[in-house]
């Protein structure tokens, strides 16, 4: 029998009435303790979509059969917020056990992270099923990069359905959340397309030599990394995003009239 997304949604809300306050309690207790880790939510549900869908394959953990997504190279110690995804279903399954997926579970906590950082709302379908496998190949292969330009990141997104405008937008998520040095030190030492000042005050804590400092943090947004808003757009016109990639997306190309407004 076929449920359309709306029937499987008002099925679960039916069979688990208190699943939307169990996630928004867990969450709300999880950024009130880090901030940063709304971001890390939403981030893990990204390089989840990315991978073969929204089937909470990133959270699996590697078996005899396959090797996970978790140390694939954009996930390994850089992926976050594992715990609290544990947290949420366990709390999930005492209320109403063997009903809710951790793809759900990963979809709601996502929206919510982002309320919770003063970031708009919108409705998550639910009836999600988990994958029983998962892919490192696949998440090294088709999680864009930080080093893309914006013809890779156009192809990149476009393979998975969404247009160049899509792209721009959702990039916006980099209004929150921090990145580790060795992601952003090409682009503030080699690039051009950089505010000096921006780049200077980077290299304090990102120095030139590779694997010194690495996993140093500076937040993608750095107005307000901990509120979810549009400064990411602002600092992308004044040259200060801070991945090569977000750069990109305001660089004489076909998404700077995007940008601005």
């Amino acid at each position: 029998m076929f449920f359309p997304c709306t029937a499987l949604s008002n099925l679960l809300f039916t069979s688990c009435p208190k699943l939307l306050s169990i996630v928004r309690s867990t969450m709300s207790q999880a950024v009130n303790k880090e901030r940063r880790m709304g971001a890390s939510i939403l981030r893990l549900f990204f390089h989840d979509c990315f991978v073969n869908g929204c089937d909470a394959s990133i959270l699996l953990d590697d078996t005899s059969s396959f090797t996970g997504e978790k140390n694939a190279g954009p996930n390994k110690m850089s992926a976050r917020g594992f715990e609290v995804i544990d947290t949420i279903k366990a709390n999930v399954e005492a209320a109403c056990n063997g009903t809710v997926s951790c793809a759900d579970i990963l979809a709601i906590a996502a929206r919510d992270g982002v309320v919770l950082l003063g970031g708009p709302t919108w409705i998550v379908q639910l009836g999600r099923k988990d994958s029983r496998t998962a892919s490192q190949s696949a998440a090294n292969s088709q999680i864009p990069a930080p080093s893309f330009n914006l013809s890779q990141l156009t192809s990149s997104f476009s393979n998975k359905g969404l247009n160049a405008r899509d792209l721009t937008a959702l990039s916006g998520a980099h209004t929150i959340g921090q990145a580790q040095c060795k992601n952003f030190r090409p682009h503030i030492y080699n690039d051009v397309n950089i505010n000096a000042a921006f780049a200077a005050s980077l290299k304090v804590n990102c120095p030139a030599t590779i694997g010194s400092g690495d996993s140093n943090l500076a937040p993608l947004d750095v107005q307000t990394p901990g509120r979810f808003e549009n400064n990411y757009y602002k600092n992308l016109v004044r040259q200060r995003g801070l991945l090569h990639s977000d750069q990109e997306l305001f660089n004489g190309g076909s998404q700077d009239s995007l940008v601005r407004s």
